[in-house]
C-alpha cells in the first residue's frame, strides 16, 4: 500500500535529519573549544552527508545518515598570548566552526523534520480515514 510506504519513506527521512541535527549540535557545542597544547589541532567541524539506498522490501528509495565528513578549511588564529595552547608568537587556533552557519543548517534540518513529520501525521490521518469510511 503507498501510503503505508509513505510512512516508511518519511521515517527514514526523520532519522536522517536527527543524525544531522546530532552533527550540527555537536558543532556548536565545540565552536569555542581550542586545543590543550600548541601541538594540537582544535576541535574541526564536522559534515553530515546522506546516502540514498533503495529498500527492496518497501520497493522505494530510503535516505540515511551517511560518512560524517571531516570540513578541511583553515583554522581560525587568535592572539592570545597567555592561553597553554599559544605557540611561540601567542597565537591560539581556533576551530573552523562558524555557528552562524551552524544555526543556520540546524533550522534548515529542523524545517526537513518537521516536513517528514507533517507527512507521517497526514498519512496517518488519511488511513484513518479509510478505516472510517470502510467501518460505515
Amino acid at each position: 500500500m503507498d501510503l503505508i510506504k509513505s510512512l516508511f519513506i518519511s521515517a527514514s527521512g526523520l532519522k536522517a535529519q536527527n543524525g544531522r541535527m546530532r552533527v550540527i549540535a555537536e558543532n556548536i557545542a565545540n565552536a569555542n573549544s581550542t586545543a590543550r597544547t600548541p601541538d594540537e589541532e582544535p576541535y574541526r567541524r564536522k559534515i553530515p552527508t546522506f546516502e540514498s539506498h533503495f529498500d527492496k522490501e518497501m520497493k522505494a528509495n530510503m535516505v540515511e545518515l551517511g560518512r560524517i565528513a571531516e570540513d578541511t578549511t583553515d583554522f581560525k588564529s587568535v592572539h592570545m598570548p597567555g592561553h597553554p595552547a599559544a605557540d611561540e608568537k601567542g597565537y591560539v587556533l581556533q576551530p573552523n566552526v562558524n555557528t552562524l552557519v551552524e544555526t543556520t543548517d540546524m533550522r534548515e534540518a529542523q524545517r526537513s523534520y518537521e516536513a517528514n513529520l507533517n507527512v507521517i501525521d497526514t498519512t496517518r490521518k488519511m488511513l484513518q480515514r479509510t478505516i472510517d469510511i470502510l467501518r460505515a
